[in-house]
């Protein structure tokens, strides 16, 4: 039987305040206090793995022996149909941007042109459906863990639209609406999302009857 998590803390495995910001909305209502890796100064581990699964498994066992707390991890990524799935778990580092002094940063824009281009590249009427992919891992001190896996298929938009969310999300469109992640509020995101998705399934296995 999978383990089931307690009322109090849980430390959300990242250093993305529009993430935890989100996460925390999602677990409102399961009565946790969310807090996240970067709050307690927890380093974010090398992410190592092949799969979205593997990476957040990473995440959450450092997070959890760190802390000894349970702790929560998602990754997540765009997945573009005709770039054969990229960038796939490869999202956040097609945003890395380095400069010759000071540290590496995220782009997401460059990383949005980036897909563009590469769809450009195909010719007109290049098959722009792609998805959203989210699993969370949950890990507890000393091993245990559950995962915990979700979608939501839409359509690469260009150009960008909306300043709302994050990520890729002013460039996905899901199948069903005619604006942006971007564009959206932030409710109706959550109702839809890939990551919604995941922590439904997450608050039915953790939290059901």
């Amino acid at each position: 039987m999978t383990r089931r998590l307690g009322r109090g803390k849980l430390v959300i495995a990242t250093h993305n305040a529009g993430k935890l910001k989100e996460i925390s909305a999602l677990l409102a209502p399961c009565g946790l206090e969310c807090i996240s890796a970067g709050a307690l100064g927890l380093p974010e581990p090398a992410e190592t793995g092949t799969t979205f699964v593997e990476n957040a498994l990473i995440k959450a066992r450092a997070a959890a022996e760190a802390s000894q707390l349970p702790a929560l991890a998602d990754d997540s990524g765009l997945s573009v149909a005709a770039l054969g799935g990229r960038p796939g778990v490869y999202t956040a580092d097609w945003a890395e941007r380095q400069w010759f002094e000071g540290p590496a940063g995220r782009d997401w824009y460059m990383a949005m042109g980036k897909v563009e281009g590469l769809l450009q590249g195909l010719g007109p009427g290049t098959d722009r459906a792609c998805w959203f992919s989210c699993v969370l891992a949950i890990a507890w001190p000393g091993g245990e863990t559950a995962v915990y896996e979700g979608r939501v298929d839409g359509q690469f938009t260009w150009p960008p639209r909306g300043l709302k969310g994050f990520g890729y999300d002013p460039v996905f469109t899901a199948d069903g609406l005619s604006e942006t992640f971007g564009e959206i509020d932030p409710e109706e995101k959550h109702r839809i999302s890939h990551r919604a998705d995941a922590f439904a399934k997450l608050v039915a296995a953790q939290f059901g009857g």
